[in-house]
């Protein structure tokens, strides 16, 4: 189990911000899908256009957004991208239609990316020696709010009423406010001075580019649990409907156990390549179960998708250590904001193009489509230690040239 408190006061404000944050997020993570299909009523393959069209807006905001908190501070920049996330998500109430829809969820989707990459030098600045492990933290802290906010949407899914569905947007907007406010007692971030050279820099690095587009296609793996699952255990198995608060709870609490645990093992780039490697393997098993769902009894059902999502989540853990270790440890720090922002780039392909990738091949394509998506993770895997790789060699050529300028400057 992860310590129950961080050791400094300004991790503690992080993880109390992050605390409320998620717990929001929790609700609509469980049962957000389900609301705009089941409630509003619109069609499952709009409400996948709709989130794919979301994912673009969030992929055109994380560099800009890194680098304005780079330059102007990130404390500022990150609570403000909650308020418009807050307002956003409010606004979920009014939609009827479409159009509403993509409005609300791409501006949600837009802010959500944007506060991501804010956030990173908060992380950086404030996570010690390795922020790689305070970020699994973090995300373990995460998973406790994801758990709670689980246990309301199981109510709400129950109730099935559009008055409980909206119940569950405004309580995730309140959430979303009172993360922001909480930032007020975080002492705030010194802007770091922009280095020499292009602008852009993390745009300029392929192989960095790489990981991002490679972590990207991994990042579907969340969207597994959040918009397959419920579609597929609501359309195509005979489990009872509770059980997808239950796939999400025992994730959660799996992550909450063991993140920090498999982060410390995933002490360097090419550890991570090779978590990333283990991680497609769990996800390919784990796909191939799911499948294997549909067509038998309800407690044979709820007992294969249980043990898919238990090894699902242990593949989740290696991925996200991954991702932690490989972002941080190949961002140069003036630019942290930056680089993390395009990281955040894959995690936006995954919102633009999973929910509508897993709908196609999972649910209207069905069992064959499971197989296929396993695969897409395995393969994926398989790349990121050669990327990883070529990332590394790539960082020790920047650092080489960069040192005669150093020293010519110092002298």
């Amino acid at each position: 189990m992860p310590r129950l408190m961080p050791e400094t006061g300004p991790q503690r404000v992080l993880a109390a911000s992050n605390f409320v944050y998620t717990v929001g997020s929790g609700l609509y993570l469980t049962a957000g899908v389900l609301y705009f299909t089941e409630a509003v009523h619109l069609p499952a393959d709009q409400v996948g256009l709709g989130l794919g069209i979301a994912g673009l807006v969030a992929l055109a905001l994380g560099v800009a957004v890194g680098h304005l908190a780079d330059r102007y501070g990130a404390r500022g920049v990150y609570a403000a991208t909650l308020v418009v996330q807050a307002l956003a998500t409010a606004g979920f109430v009014l939609v009827d239609s479409f159009w509403p829809f993509v409005l609300a969820v791409g501006a949600a989707a837009g802010a959500k990316a944007a506060g991501t990459a804010a956030r990173s030098p908060l992380i950086r600045h404030y996570g010690g020696d390795r922020p790689q492990e305070f970020r699994a933290y973090l995300r373990a802290v995460t998973n406790v709010g994801i758990s709670l906010g689980a246990l309301g949407a199981g109510w709400v899914v129950q109730v099935g009423t559009l008055t409980a569905y909206q119940l569950m947007a405004v309580g995730n907007a309140i959430a979303f406010v009172v993360s922001a406010t909480l930032l007020v007692l975080l002492p705030p971030v010194t802007p770091v001075p922009a280095a020499g050279g292009p602008r852009w820099i993390a745009l300029r690095d392929r192989p960095y580019l790489l990981l991002t587009v490679l972590d990207g296609i991994m990042a579907i793996q969340f969207k597994v649990l959040t918009v397959a699952i419920p579609l597929w255990l609501v359309g195509a198995t005979s489990a009872p409907h509770w059980l997808i608060s239950g796939t999400m709870l025992t994730g959660t609490v799996i992550v909450v156990a063991f993140q920090v645990r498999a982060g410390r093992s995933v002490d360097s780039p090419a550890a991570g390549g090779l978590a990333y490697r283990r991680a497609g393997v769990a996800f390919l098993v784990s796909c191939s179960m799911i499948s294997l769902s549909a067509g038998v009894s309800a407690w044979v059902a709820a007992t294969v998708l249980i043990t898919a999502v238990v090894i699902h989540t242990v593949g989740e853990l290696w991925h996200s250590a991954a991702g932690f270790e490989v972002s941080f440890a190949l961002a140069p720090r003036h630019a942290t904001g930056q680089y993390l922002g395009v990281f955040g780039l894959g995690a936006g392909l995954a919102e633009a193009f999973g929910p509508g990738l897993l709908i196609a091949l999972c649910i209207t394509w069905g069992r064959p489509g499971w197989f296929v998506v396993g695969a897409l993770f395995a393969l994926t895997g398989l790349t990121a230690p050669l990327a990883v790789r070529w990332a590394e060699h790539h960082q020790h050529g920047q650092r080489t040239q960069l040192e005669p300028t150093e020293k010519a400057s110092v002298a």
